[in-house]
C-alpha cells in the first residue's frame, strides 16, 4: 500500500471502535516486533488535563539533555504522523506506509482484529525501536489500567491533574476515573502526579499501596525559568515534566533545561496564530477543568471580555459544563458543528444555554463560516471546545488536509 492507501485502511479499522483490554496489544507488539529494546527507558504519561504538554515538556527537555527520543501522543491535530515522532521529527509518509502495510498483515493472521489505537501504538513503538531511541515517552488514549499504552512496561508512570472525563468507560465519579488512571502503576517502579483533588489523590495512594509502588505528588510549580507554552498551569506541568526525567536519572542540567522549556511546542494548546491580520487562539478544552484552565489563561494573557469565541463540541462531552467556565470570557460567542462524524449539530451546543445566553449566540454549520464571521469583528478570536475542531482550524489557517479520527 502507499501512503494514502495505508491511511485509507487504518482509518477503516476505526469501525471496530474501541475496546480496553491489555491481552490483544500484547499479542500485537509482540507478533510485529515492537516492545522496546534491553535499556530502552519507557514514561508512561496518564492522566485528564495536561498529558500532552507534559509529554512534549520531557521529550524537548530530554532532547536538550541529549537523549534520542521517542514520542506517541493522541489525538493528532491535522497529520496522522504526528501521534509519532523521533526526536521532534514525524515518521516519513514512505516508512509510515510501508509500517502500516506490514501491520494489515500481521492483524489479518490474528484472532481478534486490533483498533486503530492499538495499531498506531504498534507502528510507533516498531519505529522507535528501529531509529533506536533511548527514551520512549507514551501518552495513555483513554484512563490508564486497561489502556493499549499499559501494554508497554514503563520506568516511570506520570500522572496528570485528573478530573472528570470519558465517563462511559471510566467511571461516574471521580474516585472510579483516578482509580483507573492509576492502573497504569507496576510494583517498584516509582510514579509522580501532580497534586490532585483529595478523593482523586486518596485512589491514587490506594492504588499505589495495593501495588507497592512508590508514589510522589509534587508540591509547587517550577518557578524561575521561561516556558514557551501560556498559562500559569504549564509551571505545574514543567515540575511534573522534570520530575519524571529526574526519577529515570537524567542529569537535568540548568542549561538543558533552559533549552528545554524556551523551545517547547504543544499545538492546539493555547497555540497563537496570525491570519490576515487576525490573532486566532487555538485551545482544545474539551472538559470543564480544561475550561476552567483556558479562562485563567486568557484573562492573563488577553484579558476578559475581549474578541470572540468560536466553540464546537463532539458526542459524550459535558457541554454545560465547558460552556459555564467560558460564559463572558469574550465579548461574542460563535457556534459551529465540528467537522467529524461525532460533531454535535449546533442546535444541541445551544440547548446547553439559557433562552437569554441562546437568543445572544450566532451559529454556523462549519469552521470556516464561522471564523469568516469573526474575522469582520477582528481579533482576538478564540477556538475552543474541542481539539478536533482546534486540529480542523490549525489545517485551515495554516494551510493541511484536515484529516479526524474517532480515537
Amino acid at each position: 500500500m502507499d501512503y494514502k492507501e495505508s491511511i485509507k485502511w487504518l482509518f477503516g479499522t476505526q469501525l471496530f471502535g474501541i475496546k480496553l483490554g491489555l491481552e490483544g496489544p500484547r499479542k500485537l507488539l509482540r507478533e510485529f516486533l515492537a516492545f522496546p529494546g534491553n535499556g530502552v527507558q519507557v514514561a508512561h504519561v496518564a492522566g485528564t488535563n495536561g498529558k500532552g504538554s507534559t509529554c512534549a515538556i520531557m521529550d524537548r527537555v530530554a532532547r536538550a539533555c541529549g537523549r534520542r527520543t521517542g514520542l506517541f501522543t493522541s489525538p493528532h491535530l491535522v497529520d496522522y504522523r504526528e501521534r509519532m515522532q523521533v526526536s521532534g521529527e514525524m515518521i516519513t509518509e514512505e516508512r509510515c506506509a510501508e509500517l502500516l502495510t506490514e501491520a494489515r498483515e500481521v492483524c489479518e493472521g490474528l484472532d481478534v482484529h486490533p483498533t486503530f489505537f492499538e495499531i498506531s501504538l504498534a507502528v510507533a513503538m516498531r519505529w522507535f525501536r528501529e531509529r533506536e531511541c533511548e527514551l520512549i515517552i507514551l501518552e495513555t488514549g483513554m484512563g490508564g489500567r486497561l489502556d493499549a499504552t499499559t501494554a508497554v512496561p514503563a520506568d516511570v508512570c506520570v500522572i496528570t491533574p485528573i478530573g472528570m472525563d470519558h465517563t462511559q468507560w471510566l467511571g461516574d465519579t471521580l474516585v472510579k476515573v483516578a482509580g483507573e488512571k492509576a492502573g497504569i502503576f507496576l510494583e517498584g517502579v516509582p510514579a509522580v502526579s501532580s497534586p490532585q483533588e483529595p478523593e482523586a489523590k486518596l485512589a491514587l495512594e490506594k492504588e499505589a499501596n495495593e501495588r507497592r509502588t512508590p508514589l510522589h505528588f509534587i508540591d509547587a510549580p517550577l518557578e524561575g525559568y521561561g516556558i514557551a507554552l501560556a498559562g500559569e498551569h504549564q509551571k505545574w506541568n514543567a515540575a511534573l515534566a522534570l520530575a519524571a526525567l529526574h526519577h529515570l536519572g537524567l542529569r537535568l542540567g540548568y542549561e538543558s533545561v533552559v533549552e528545554g522549556l524556551r523551545k517547547v511546542s504543544w499545538p492546539g494548546r493555547f497555540e497563537r496564530i496570525v491570519s490576515d491580520g487576525i490573532e486566532v487562539i487555538l485551545d482544545g478544552a474539551h472538559n470543564p477543568h480544561a475550561a476552567k484552565v483556558l479562562r485563567e489563561t486568557w484573562i492573563s494573557e488577553i484579558g476578559e471580555g475581549k474578541g470572540t469565541l468560536i466553540f464546537g463540541s463532539v458526542e459524550s462531552k459535558d457541554v454545560s459544563g465547558i460552556l459555564r467556565e467560558l460564559k463572558g470570557l469574550t465579548e461574542r460567542m460563535i457556534f459551529c458543528k465540528v467537522g467529524t462524524m461525532r460533531g454535535l449539530p449546533t442546535d444541541d451546543l445551544v440547548k446547553a444555554l439559557s433562552q437569554d445566553e441562546a437568543a445572544t449566540v450566532e451559529s454556523h454549520e462549519s469552521f470556516s463560516e464561522a471564523m469568516a464571521a469573526a474575522r469582520e469583528r477582528g481579533s482576538p478570536v478564540l477556538v475552543a471546545g474541542s481539539l478536533f475542531l482546534a486540529g480542523e482550524a490549525r489545517a485551515e489557517l495554516l494551510g493541511g488536509d484536515f484529516l479526524a479520527s474517532l480515537q
